[in-house]
This record gives structure tokens, sequence and C-alpha cells, in this order.
């Protein structure tokens, strides 16, 4: 399925776990995503070990500062070759503006795709409402963030699986709806607040599911991963 792939969360902290981990996986070269814990530990050379050994790489790190500091990020982040990367769409157009200007001005050839997060999967709408003052219905702020980060020319936005299909409903031209919060029924929601399974999220307009724990924690993480690949694509 062109544009759809499952994208294991590598929350380790080190890089001896996370190679070690990776090379569980002989017959498949797995998209993977280095965020905050594994970046802050191991610095940018865990990105060019990991892309140097084939795989493609989504650096999460949810850049959310003012436009000329971002600006100057991405352009550095660019050089790491990274094929996706991403900042919160509560920055302002603005903001994700000059996010994606920098990534144009570092990236040696085709940029990195550029996504916002609207809210984290871990952000329940009662805690949005009483915590963050922000009163409108999940879905509806959802799909306001979204539209600012396409008025912004970015490739699509991070939600929840269960708010896929409203950003796929609501933008046409490919824009992306990359999803977290993906858990089985029989497993644990731990710290995520807004989960579905592989299937449903297929079925709601997921264009990239990103899956941690139940893939990383499991006995058999390729097992797992293989599960959940067949799920959500089909194969």
């Amino acid at each position: 399925m062109a544009n759809k792939d499952v994208i294991i969360a590598c929350d380790f902290g080190t890089r001896e776990e996370t190679l070690a981990f990776l090379d569980r996986f002989t017959a498949e070269k797995p998209y993977v995503k280095i965020g905050m814990e594994l970046f802050y530990g191991e610095g940018p050379q865990i990105v060019r070990e990991v892309k140097a050994r084939g795989h493609r790489v989504f650096l999460d790190l949810k850049l959310h500062d003012i436009p000329n500091t971002v600006r100057r990020a991405m352009k550095n982040l660019a050089k790491l070759g990274v094929d996706m990367t991403n900042v919160h769409a509560a920055g302002t157009i603005e903001m994700m503006e000059a996010a994606k200007a920098g990534l144009e001005e570092g990236a040696a050839g085709r940029r990195p795709l550029l996504i916002a997060v609207t809210q984290l999967t871990s952000t329940s709408e009662p805690r949005m409402r009483e915590e963050l003052l922000i009163p409108a219905p999940m879905g509806e702020v959802v799909t306001r963030y979204a539209a600012n980060a396409r008025a912004a020319g970015l490739d699509g936005v991070v939600c929840s699986p269960l708010e896929a299909a409203l950003v796929k409903g609501s933008f046409s031209g490919g824009f992306l709806a990359v999803t977290p919060g993906i858990r089985y029924p029989d497993a644990r929601a731990d710290d995520q607040a807004r989960v579905t399974t592989p299937a449903r999220a297929r079925e709601l307009g997921a264009d990239y599911i990103v899956v941690g724990r139940p893939v990383t924690a499991a006995d058999d993480p390729v097992g797992a991963y293989r599960r959940v690949r067949f799920d959500f694509l089909g194969e």
C-alpha cells in the first residue's frame, strides 16, 4: 500500500539496546521512530547509524519554539537525512512555515516529510478542557490544528487513530494522518488515552501507525511486528 507503513517506536535509552533490538530483524528493515529519550541520550550519531543500516527514520522531537529557533534547528536536523520529522501544531502557522523552510535549507536533496502534532494521544478531552483551557471538542481541535498545518504547507499531522477519519475526510491531496496510540484489546493502554487497534486504524484511514510497547516489549518482537503489519497493511 503506497504511502502506508508501520513505524516502530524505538523508545530505548541507549544505542546498545536499540541496535540489539534491530538486530532481531533479519528479514525486514522496519521504519523506525527515534524520539527524545534516545536522541537526547545518544545524540545525532544514533540517527546516522540506524540510517546506515538501511532503516527509514522518523525523528520525533516535536519542536515547539519561536519561529527562528525552529527554522535553525530544522536546518540542522535535515542534514541527518531523516525521512520524517515533526513539530507541535500549537506553535502557530508561522512557526510551522519556519520549520519547513529550515528543512528545505538543510536537506541535500528531497526534504524530509514534515508533520505536526495536533494533540498528544495521552491527552483526554477532559484534560484538554480543564488543564489546557481548550473548550472545543477534541475532533474540532484536531481538525483546526490540521488546517493550520495544511496552510503552512506541511505534509500531514500526528493525531490519534480516532481522529484519522476526520483528518482524511477534511483534506485531500495526500495530506497524511500519522497515528500513535495503537493497542490490541488484550493489552494495557499504558499512558495512552485515545487508542485503537491496527485494523481499526486502517479502516479509519491512517497512513502510518506508530507502534511502541506492543512490539518492543513483546516476548517475540519480530512476530508482534509482523502481526501489526498484517493487520494494518494486509501483508
